[in-house]
């Protein structure tokens, strides 16, 4: 009898530790309301970076969590002490569009010492050129991984628009030396002039060597100015990229020298007048509608404080987000209809995303284009 009570005590107490363990287990799983996701971003207001909160806050609003933003201008020290402010504000989880790789040593880091987890958008560390900082990134329990877009492919096809347009002499705007997508754009420009040339050594093109403009339009002006003056033959301007300010200041420099369409421009990131500026030459191509990149960056962080994407250390999360390609007015009509007069997924659709495993999470970013958004709207 004594045994039979010994066992009914036992199995009380294994049902209260049990049950303390479930409650333990309810209270820690973190509720929506209370995750805060912060953003590190160059600008939150430039053509840019007000579609990457357009869609940031959508889908934060969508899934009923919290973002906050802090704008660093790609300053170094400022991009650095972003992730500080972020963790001080109580953010369980970071994105961050860096500048350059060395800033994320620090960024990590940082992360690290106060178990936040952090993702990249617009970036990738180079395993070839940082091969120590990438070993970092992987080797973290925290750091997450990239979503970036293939810029060499990028660089190769823009200064292809401006090949196939009858250009030859081609003037290059990048933004801050040594960011890793300017070099990758760069990268790219040269090997498509270079496969070019191969091609047709009897109509050779020749690419500037960079003038740099930072991120704003005073930059891209005095920029453009520059590479005129130095070249009078001048028939095509790339300003990189840098969120879209420096370009918006090289065709008001272009414009001001009476050489609209004389001079095609073409760069990434879409201006918000880009369907107007194909119709009056002053654009002459664009890549771009990538601004949902910081999207699936959110949505990995997401997934990583409510505890559904795990075991991040030893690994690298390497997902590649597709741009969107104009080079005329008809190119741009159908982009204008899914991904400017409205975002390119519904509040549903941000849900459903958000329970995605990560190889479903990965897929939808790949497939991500004007005719995937389309069909999705059922037309």
């Amino acid at each position: 009898m004594k045994f039979t009570m010994k066992k009914i005590a036992k199995a009380f107490a294994c049902a209260a530790v049990a049950a303390t363990v479930a409650s333990f287990s309810t209270a820690s799983a973190i509720e929506n309301k209370d995750i805060k996701i912060g953003v590190s971003i160059w600008s939150s207001t430039d053509v840019l970076g007000s579609c990457c909160k357009r869609v940031l806050d959508a889908a934060a609003n969508a899934l009923g969590v919290q973002v906050q933003y802090v704008d660093q201008a790609h300053v170094s020290e400022k991009v650095t002490a972003s992730v500080e402010q972020l963790v001080a504000a109580g953010c369980q989880g970071i994105i961050i569009c860096n500048s350059s790789d060395t800033e994320m040593t620090s960024a990590i880091k940082t992360a690290n010492d106060n178990k936040v987890y952090l993702t990249q958008f617009f970036r990738i560390i180079s395993k070839q050129n940082s091969p120590a900082i990438y070993k970092m990134a992987t080797k973290s329990d925290y750091y997450i991984g990239a979503v970036h877009e293939n810029e060499p492919e990028n660089g190769a096809k823009l200064v292809q628009i401006l090949l196939d347009k009858g250009c030859r002499n081609i003037g290059l705007i990048g933004w801050e030396q040594g960011d890793a997508t300017w070099l990758g754009r760069w990268a790219g420009y040269k090997a498509g002039v270079e496969q070019w040339n191969k091609d047709h050594p009897n109509d050779k093109a020749t690419l500037s060597e960079p003038q740099y403009a930072g991120t704003s339009s005073e930059g891209g002006s005095k920029a453009a100015e520059a590479l005129m003056a130095a070249n009078p033959k001048l028939d095509a301007l790339i300003p990189a990229g840098g969120g879209g300010d420096p370009l918006q200041g090289a065709i008001a420099a272009v414009e001001r020298a009476g050489k609209t369409g004389q001079i095609k421009i073409v760069s990434t990131d879409f201006l918000p007048d880009l369907g107007e500026r194909l119709k009056n030459g002053s654009m002459a191509g664009q890549s771009g509608g990538h601004y949902c990149d910081p999207l699936f960056a959110f949505m990995m962080t997401y997934n990583a404080i409510k505890g559904n994407y795990k075991d991040f250390g030893g690994k690298f999360e390497d997902v590649t987000f597709p741009y969107l390609y104009v080079s005329s007015p008809d190119d741009y009509a159908d982009y204008e209809k899914y991904f400017v007069d409205k975002l390119p997924y519904t509040d549903k659709e941000f849900v459903e995303m958000s329970k995605l495993d990560l190889e479903g999470l990965k897929a939808t970013a790949a497939k991500l284009s004007i005719q995937d958004a389309a069909a999705r709207s059922g037309k």
